[in-house]
């Protein structure tokens, strides 16, 4: 396993679909994860500090995670199966609980927990960035800066 970091959300173009931008930590690679809209809100709340004036689902869990004296110590993004990614919340307990990783990047964010992937994951769906591109990384962090979370919203209409 290795630990990664979010670089952030973004929607990718033509698809109007959220993508979630993960960086291994000790590594040149990046893990795009294909989204949905809700949790690329909860996790550009997260990310930007924005606090609810009532819980999200997100926060619920944590509050609740927290109420019941559990600690998530742990994310890990487990496997890729047809495009599908699979992760698991790590509890101090040693509890293992299957979930979407676009849940638990969120979740992980609220708890301040460290996020994990599978070295085979990223072999097969990262995508390695030397260098010499830090300049287009930068450029995609500023983009993560500026963007809101009503960028995610579905258009009405």
């Amino acid at each position: 396993m290795r630990e990664v970091e979010v670089v952030g959300v973004r929607v990718e173009v033509p698809s109007n679909q959220p993508i979630v931008l993960l960086r291994e930590l000790a590594g040149e690679r990046y893990l795009p994860i294909w989204i949905g809209a809700v949790e690329a809100t909860a996790i550009a709340f997260a990310q930007q500090g924005v606090v609810p004036p009532r819980p999200l689902t997100h926060d619920l869990l944590k509050d609740v995670l927290d109420a019941t004296g559990n600690v998530l110590t742990e994310v890990r993004i487990t496997e890729v199966n047809d495009g599908v990614f699979y992760a698991l919340l790590v509890l101090s307990s040693g509890v293992e609980v299957s979930a979407r990783p676009s849940d638990s990047i969120a979740l992980a964010l609220r708890t301040g927990s460290r996020i994990v992937c599978a070295e085979e994951i990223l072999d097969d769906a990262g995508i390695a960035v030397p260098d010499e591109r830090e300049e287009e990384v930068e450029k995609f962090r500023e983009f993560l800066d500026h963007v809101t979370p009503e960028d995610f919203e579905e258009p009405s209409g």
